[in-house]
């Protein structure tokens, strides 16, 4: 297994770099653990710069990727973009970096979800999905929606068994495929090209389910669809 060396930072002209914004949670956890062992490299952004260095060092992969931690500016500033933020704060935070972001494909993995008693329920933005929300803050870039559904523990598991499908949506074409690839490089994940992104209302509300569902029976339960 290998790490890498506390403070170490990556810039957009390393290739195949893959930054994840406010990627220091455990969904971003897992998911830069999984992209560094197929050879990604990878920043973990965060508005807590110093946070996001403790958790890129402290994480484990196998393979010639690299985890480096940074600001949301240097994960925006990478090759291809993850948006991992809570959803209240996903747009606000786009914003801030559409420069950055601009001509690049961002990849929502952001649903809106609220407690209820031991439930989660979706919620529903003015545009029907967070990822729509995020292409219309973002006109100079491509956004697709992707990851939404994994348990964030396994992911970060390299040894869980992860067997899980994975369903890509977004208006562009060439950027559902690039997802498609990213997606299926990863250990245990294999991509579902679904459609356009008048689909991520549904993708992102069944988050809900597949939390509560875990919620009740105590487990780690994903998606996988049968008959492809």
């Amino acid at each position: 297994m290998v790490s890498v060396p506390l403070g170490i930072r990556l810039t957009s002209d390393v290739n195949n770099s893959i930054g994840i914004i406010g990627g220091s949670g455990p969904a971003g956890r897992g998911l830069a653990v999984r992209l560094a062992s197929v050879g990604y490299n990878v920043v973990v952004g965060s508005r807590d710069v110093d946070r996001a260095i403790e958790v890129a060092t402290a994480l484990v992969w196998r393979g010639d990727g690299s985890v480096a931690g940074g600001t949301n500016e240097e994960a925006a500033s990478c090759d291809v973009v993850i948006l991992a933020t809570p959803w209240d704060s996903a747009v606000s935070t786009v914003a801030a970096l559409r420069k950055h972001l601009a001509g690049k494909v961002v990849i929502s993995m952001v649903n809106a979800l609220q407690k209820q008693g031991r439930e989660l329920v979706p919620l529903f933005p003015a545009r029907g999905s967070m990822a729509a929300e995020v292409a219309a803050t973002l006109p100079d870039t491509k956004v697709t929606g992707a990851f939404h559904h994994l348990p964030a523990a396994d992911m970060e598991n390299l040894d869980s068994g992860l067997d899980a499908d994975v369903m890509v949506v977004g208006d562009d074409a060439e950027a559902r495929a690039l997802t498609v690839e990213i997606t299926n490089a990863m250990m245990g994940l294999r991509a579902v090209e679904v459609g356009s992104l008048s689909l991520a209302g549904a993708v992102e509300s069944f988050t809900a389910v597949c939390i509560t569902t875990n919620i009740r029976h105590k487990a780690h339960t994903y998606v996988k669809l049968a008959g492809l």
